[in-house]
């Protein structure tokens, strides 16, 4: 019984974890895509 609660907790906390890292990457990504956007549309204008 003990043995269960403690492997759930270990799996929720390792899935709160993996979730951060999603975000972080979808916010370097689009951190990453803004970028490009501007340096393309400065590129352009010039």
């Amino acid at each position: 019984m003990n043995r269960t609660r403690r492997a759930r907790a270990i799996a929720i906390a390792q899935t709160r974890d993996n979730a951060k890292l999603v975000a972080a990457r979808l916010l370097m990504l689009a951190t990453g895509a803004t970028a490009a956007c501007i340096a393309y549309l400065l590129a352009r204008s010039l």
